[in-house]
């Protein structure tokens, strides 16, 4: 039957003509009400929440989740492999906690696009689509808000601790569906999101007082003029009361809150060192405790991003403070929400614009290199201890199974329970499909 197909079946019928063609071929097999109870072709979400860990400037996949020991040292570089959980499957030795929890993990070490540069490899990764001249396409996060709305008092979509790209954003959407920034790194002593709180003065019966008073002058605004950004303004109001007037919206920012053992899970608390290694631990804990509180909390989808990993000189004195405290923050996510309950609904991506270069340049660097390097998933029916294709004994090119970018962001929809085929409505009237040329990946949906 059609409606147990979802994801790894059609991908989805896309649109009418679609439905008419399958209830003309397979009249014999398919009802109406198969349709209906297949939500159009899309399987029911297995992944409620995302947590996209975003590594801006390019993650070398060599140096972490892929390898190559028997390259020549000019490829391989200084870091050691280390065996993980999955059989004949090897980490970086900066990444030895992950590769304990490697049973959870399904690596795709064939991912390829052609975007060299900064701007268009981070659209390209952060929308699923190539970038076009004439239209910015909405982010992943962007598309989980618009098609799925908020779970809680809590925006559907929110960045820690900022939207560091302009394709983070909501591109040809509404920017009402764009990510809420905390405006502050979690990290910081005395972390407080903007804007989360009265101002001094205000209690909480003049600030909806003020509310009133701000809804009669929307009122009449509106009636003069109706457009996105007045919609969009209106949105993001809507939502900021929301969050005011919520203790549990705002109690979901409160890192204090948790118990002295899951602060030590993160490697939070205790003395703080001052050398690069002990800085990047304290900046990554407080991170990736956020994002659990928040999708804990009812968030749909939180992007973080943590690192500087533009490494065209020094590459390795660069990546040796970050990598292990990356390695320790995600090691104790999984875990967390392992513990909790909440990895099977909670759908955990690792991802950058691209890789480095195989070869270490002259400079002790590692250059842009989108043609193959790795992304990682995890929790919200993703099928765990595997590795999807490979790459040559280079690193340099897909020798098996290349991933295209397209089928990636379509099986984070899919997971969703988003018909990625659907269309939305960008300016002039023209209608886009959230993801085209795009299918689900069927090897690694569980």
């Amino acid at each position: 039957m059609f409606s147990s197909m979802g994801c790894a079946g059609f991908g989805g019928l896309r649109s009418r003509r679609d439905f008419l063609r399958v209830g003309v071929v397979g009249a014999a097999s398919i009802t109406l009400g198969d349709y209906l109870r297949a939500g159009g072709g899309v399987k029911p979400a297995k992944a409620q929440a995302v947590i996209q860990i975003f590594l801006q400037g390019g993650f070398p996949h060599m140096d972490s989740f892929d390898p190559k020991p028997d390259a020549p040292a000019e490829y391989r570089g200084v870091l050691k492999p280390v065996a993980t959980r999955t059989p004949g499957i090897q980490f970086s030795e900066h990444l030895a906690r992950t590769a304990k929890l490697s049973d959870q993990l399904a690596v795709i070490r064939s991912i390829t696009h052609t975007e060299v540069d900064h701007g268009r490899g981070e659209h390209n990764m952060l929308t699923g689509y190539r970038p076009s001249p004439a239209l910015v396409y909405p982010s992943l996060g962007t598309i989980a808000s618009q098609e799925l709305g908020p779970r809680a008092e809590l925006p559907a979509y929110i960045a820690v601790p900022q939207a560091t790209s302009q394709y983070m954003g909501s591109g040809y959407l509404s920017s009402a569906h764009g990510p809420f920034a905390l405006g502050a790194d979690p990290s910081r002593p005395g972390f407080q999101v903007r804007d989360l709180s009265l101002p001094s003065g205000i209690d909480q019966a003049r600030f909806e007082k003020r509310k009133s008073m701000r809804a009669m002058v929307d009122e009449h605004f509106s009636a003069m003029e109706k457009a996105d950004v007045l919609d969009a303004m209106d949105s993001f109001y809507q939502r900021a009361y929301s969050m005011l007037a919520s203790p549990k919206a705002r109690e979901a920012f409160n890192l204090k809150s948790e118990t002295k053992e899951s602060l030590a899970l993160y490697g939070i608390g205790g003395p703080r060192g001052q050398d690069a290694a002990s800085i990047a631990r304290a900046s990554a804990g407080p991170r990736f405790l956020l994002c659990r509180r928040l999708v804990e909390a009812g968030a749909r989808f939180v992007t973080m991003t943590y690192g500087r990993w533009d490494t065209h000189a020094f590459h390795y004195r660069s990546i040796e403070p970050q990598m292990p405290a990356f390695d320790s923050g995600l090691a104790a996510l999984l875990t967390d929400l392992k513990q909790r309950g909440m990895l099977d609904s909670t759908l955990v991506l690792v991802t950058s614009e691209f890789g480095r270069t195989p070869r270490i340049n002259s400079g002790g660097g590692r250059d842009h290199w989108p043609r193959v390097f790795s992304v990682v998933m995890a929790g919200g029916g993703i099928r765990g201890g595997m590795v999807l294709g490979s790459s040559d004994a280079l690193a340099g090119e897909p020798k098996d199974r290349p991933v295209a970018v397209e089928d990636f962001a379509a099986t984070i929809h899919c997971l969703l329970g988003i018909d990625h085929g659907k269309e939305l409505m960008a300016p002039g009237n023209r209608p886009v499909q959230i993801m085209q040329n795009g299918q689900p990946i069927k090897e690694l949906v569980s």
